[in-house]
């Protein structure tokens, strides 16, 4: 049965093993390089602000976009350290992850559970962030941000790679076919429900700008 006949048959799509990886391995290198630039850039200002308790972020640009407001909450020290810390650890693994996907290299199934366990953290992490962000700090960190925009798709692609490979189940479930053909139309549903969160949460503010 060909890629095109399964999917109109309701079947997960079998993609090769190697095109798969490949297109994976690129996600973690680029989108994993994005979340280390951003969380280096914020380790930067927080040692900036540790350095001097009157520095205001370069990322500070008004009440709402206020880095130094989420850098003084203790939300931004979750685990008794800056968060950023967390983020160049992981993001680093994530991007050697990519670079080695896209050298060839096709991981055992405990390595996409260990890659499944540590996305799975990291998204259920962001999102308590983003919920702290909205309802209890009042306030959003635009390199927070560009580390939200990342870890979504890192987690989302992973889920899929891993449920299409039969690594979380055993075998091809119709559910994980239908979330393949419609991945991005997910992952957009997704991304425009955090931004009407935000629209809804500083209402106030946003529309004086209009």
């Amino acid at each position: 049965m060909t890629t095109t006949e399964q999917v109109k048959a309701g079947e997960t799509p079998v993609v090769p093993a190697s095109s798969a990886s490949r297109a994976l391995g690129w996600l973690y290198v680029v989108g994993g390089g994005i979340g280390l630039v951003a969380a280096f850039a914020l380790m930067l200002e927080k040692l900036a602000k540790l350095a001097s308790p009157g520095y205001v972020p370069t990322c500070t640009l008004n009440p709402i976009i206020s880095c130094g407001s989420v850098m003084d909450s203790p939300q931004a020290t979750a685990f008794g350290f800056p968060n950023p810390l967390l983020g160049l650890g992981a993001f680093a693994v994530v991007v050697t992850v990519g670079v080695v996907l896209l050298c060839g290299f096709q991981p055992p199934r405990w390595f996409w559970l260990g890659m499944q366990a540590g996305t799975t953290f990291g998204v259920g992490f962001v999102h308590w962030l983003i919920y702290s962000s909205l309802y209890d700090i009042g306030a959003l960190c635009p390199y927070c941000m560009v580390v939200w925009v990342v870890t979504i798709p890192i987690f989302w692609y992973t889920t899929l790679h891993n449920l299409t490979r039969g690594h979380l189940t055993p075998g091809r479930r119709p559910i994980a076919g239908g979330l393949a053909r419609y991945h991005s139309v997910a992952l957009t549903l997704w991304y425009l429900a955090i931004v009407v969160l935000i629209l809804e949460a500083f209402w106030s503010y946003w529309r004086t700008l209009l």
